[in-house]
């Protein structure tokens, strides 16, 4: 009895080991190629499966997720023969077990040989600037090229990136010549443009100066002048105005002999080399000896 219950438990746990071989649980992002007596079966993806024990096997595990493979440095020629080395990363994803699976001899090796022939081809066709300064475009090229070659492969390439481009020591020597140059020239541009333009401003200064000044002594003058005009005006208003007093006084006729001999004196005294002299002469004076007399005796 004993050892009919001892097998009963070796039995149990055979078969419990069995089952647990035979159910097989494929996580996300995954799948298993299952093969059938050495052929291929079917591909399992994400969930439980039951393997057959002796009949079936899971002949590779594919991982679904995008995978980023950098490959190591490249030694290629330009068309104007100059050697560099370029490394490549390359962005691809498996969409077909099966055929990732089948259909080429170790797929990694496969597709890092592939993009190295690839690249060489590429870069064949271009010249050391071009070379350097058209990663676009070889990206693209890359791209459709290596997305064509494994499809049949069950890969599908998504992104190529160049990430180094490394020329030779000579060559790198040249370019910071180069760089350092330009640079230069850069500099002096700059320099020059930001001299003249100093000269230019100076110039326009100096010219809104001047025309200010011009401006301010036009002002002048013509504030000087409208002043002096506007003293003779008064001048004229006040003679006027006192020949109109007068006239309206009515003056006797001794009083204007009086005034005409001031004027007379007032000439006389002047820097003029000429004097004329009125033809009532003889009358002023007799006038002029009556109103002396006046002064001298003021009971008369």
């Amino acid at each position: 009895m004993p050892l009919q219950i001892l097998l009963f438990v070796v039995l149990l746990i055979l078969a419990g080991a069995i089952f647990v071989y035979c159910i097989r649980i494929v996580p996300q992002a995954k799948s298993y190629v299952i093969e059938r007596l050495g052929a291929y079966h079917q591909t399992w993806r994400t969930g439980v499966h039951i393997l057959i024990p002796f009949f079936d096997r899971i002949s590779n595990k594919v991982s679904m997720k995008e995978i980023v493979k950098d490959f190591e440095p490249q030694p290629v020629i330009t068309k104007d023969n100059v050697t560099m080395q370029i490394d490549t990363v390359v962005y691809f994803q498996i969409t077909d077990p099966k055929l990732y699976t089948y259909g080429v001899e170790r797929p990694l090796s496969a597709i890092e040989n592939l993009t190295a022939t690839t690249l060489r081809n590429i870069i064949g066709d271009l010249e050391l600037d071009e070379t350097l300064t058209s990663r676009d475009i070889i990206n693209t090229k890359m791209r459709a090229i290596l997305d064509e070659a494994t499809d049949p492969w069950g890969v599908k390439v998504a992104r190529v990136e160049v990430k180094n481009i490394i020329p030779p020591r000579d060559i790198q020597d040249s370019m910071e010549k180069q760089m350092r140059a330009e640079r230069e020239r850069r500099e002096s541009i700059l320099r020059a443009e930001g001299e003249k333009r100093a000269a230019i401003l100076t110039a326009e200064g100096e010219k809104e100066s001047m025309i200010l000044r011009a401006n301010a002594k036009k002002e002048s003058m013509i504030a000087e002048a409208e002043g002096q005009a506007q003293a003779m005006e008064r001048v004229f208003q006040a003679q006027a105005r006192g020949i109109d007093m007068i006239n309206n006084s009515d003056p006797s006729k001794g009083f204007l002999t009086l005034k005409g001999y001031e004027a007379l004196q007032q000439l006389a005294n002047g820097q003029s080399t000429k004097i004329i002299v009125p033809s009532n002469l003889q009358d002023i004076a007799g006038t002029l000896a009556g109103i002396s007399e006046v002064l001298k005796d003021p009971k008369k």
